[in-house]
């Protein structure tokens, strides 16, 4: 249990039992490998973690922004626990480093999706819950989630980037962003999706994620940063390459430069 031992002083956990512990940092694909060597996996355990970060976090920005209405805190609290933010805690504390994963599961990338990162956070909240309760398990939550909690930023930047694009289209043009697939490919277990976004017959973005949902996310932030190009510069947003993102983007900054070059002579 050394690994274990280190990780609790690290994270400085408020925890007595360490197989509750350990159990949190067991993934289901290396117990399905190693079949009686661990009391169980993580995922009951993720179950409890969702229902504590959710309140806690909710209490921490009820507290925090007492002059936010209901809107803009459950905006501020899908942006922390969702599995994005979940997973941006998750990494800032290294949790995944410790996380017992099925060789398979590793080999495919699995410390690096953001949905395990998240779910293994969860569970390590649950085990904290269970073993040292209530009070402790809020403490260590609104601790590690600190930065996001008081963090003083405006409703826009909380909104995501489709919600973003689409108010931004819809005060320009009128218009509404479409999502267009234009490969999925992979076994259906690790699929990888691109989607491009297009505005009134123009493709503004594309991205790239292991969801379509993600994938779409992705492409309008892409068609987001490009926008902002053009109207610090060329003033007519850059069309996005079949490739995807590193074509969205380069040609943003080449029309960009091109203004930037016209301004000048």
């Amino acid at each position: 249990m050394d690994r274990i031992d280190d990780l609790v002083a690290r994270l400085e956990l408020p925890v007595r039992d360490r197989a509750l512990i350990a159990q949190a940092l067991t993934h289901s694909s290396w117990m399905h490998e190693h079949p009686g060597e661990a009391a169980g996996h993580n995922e009951r355990l993720e179950f409890l973690g969702d229902a504590v970060i959710n309140l806690a976090v909710s209490e921490a920005l009820f507290v925090h922004h007492p002059d936010d209405d209901e809107g803009l805190l459950s905006s501020r609290r899908a942006a922390i626990v969702s599995t994005t933010g979940l997973a941006r805690l998750g990494s800032r504390i290294g949790i995944v480093n410790e996380l017992r994963l099925g060789e398979g599961e590793a080999q495919r990338g699995g410390r690096l999706r953001p949905s395990l990162v998240a779910s293994t956070f969860e569970a390590v909240v649950g085990a904290i819950l269970l073993d040292a309760g209530w009070d402790v398990a809020r403490a260590w939550v609104t601790k590690i989630a600190a930065r996001e909690i008081r963090a003083a930023l405006g409703p826009a930047a909380l909104k995501s980037p489709k919600s973003r694009l689409q108010e931004h289209t819809q005060r320009t043009t009128g218009g509404r962003p479409e999502y267009r697939l234009l490969e999925a490919v992979g076994p259906d277990h690790e699929k990888v999706f691109r989607v491009e976004v297009v505005v009134d017959g123009h493709s503004l973005g594309a991205g790239v994620g292991p969801s379509r949902r993600t994938a779409e996310t992705n492409a309008a932030a892409e068609a987001l940063e490009a926008l902002a190009l053009a109207d610090r510069g060329a003033g007519t947003p850059p069309v996005a390459g079949r490739r995807g993102t590193l074509a969205t983007r380069s040609a943003a900054r080449r029309a960009a430069a091109a203004a930037d070059d016209g301004g000048g002579s």
